[in-house]
This record gives structure tokens, sequence and C-alpha cells, in this order.
């Protein structure tokens, strides 16, 4: 018999069963908190997914995301900074 009990949530946050869940989870609140984090650009790019680390944005046009593409390290730095956490590699555009 145990010991002690766990929290569900001191289960989810640090056995490694649950890897695979977590990196999910905060790939859909960078997905969900996008507007957020970047309220300037609430018109002009929106998140599509999110796969191995890399970020599909769709924007409005071709200039757009010429601008983007340069700031993409920026955009990088930013979410991961706000998650406390490297989620995003990379930024891939689309028009």
């Amino acid at each position: 018999m145990y010991n002690s009990f766990k929290s569900v949530s001191d289960v989810f946050s640090k056995e490694d069963a649950f890897k695979k869940m977590r990196s999910f989870a905060k790939e859909a609140d960078v997905i969900d908190q996008f507007p957020t984090i970047f309220p300037e650009l609430k018109n002009v790019a929106k998140v599509k997914r999110i796969e191995k680390g890399v970020l599909f944005l769709k924007v409005s046009n071709s200039v757009w995301r010429n601008e983007l593409k340069f700031k993409s390290g920026l955009i990088i730095e930013k979410i991961n900074h706000h998650f406390i956490d490297e989620i995003v590699k990379s930024v891939r555009f689309t028009a």
C-alpha cells in the first residue's frame, strides 16, 4: 500500500508517461494565447497548428509574410519567454 498520495497535477506535471500529453497541452496553449501575446497581429496572422516545435502561421498577404520572416526570431523568443519553456523552435508562414 502507498504511504503517500500524489495530486493529479503532481502526477501530470512530473511523470514521464505524460510527457507527450504535456507537450500537446503547451502547444494548444500557444494556439489559444497567440492573440493575447501578439495583439498587434490579431488581424494579420493566425496560428494554424504547431508540429514538432514548428509554428505554422497563416498570414493575410505576402507583404506581412516578409515582414514577419524578419521578426520570426523575436516571435519565437517572445512565445518561449511567455511560457517559460522552449515550445517553438521555428516559424513557417503561409499566405
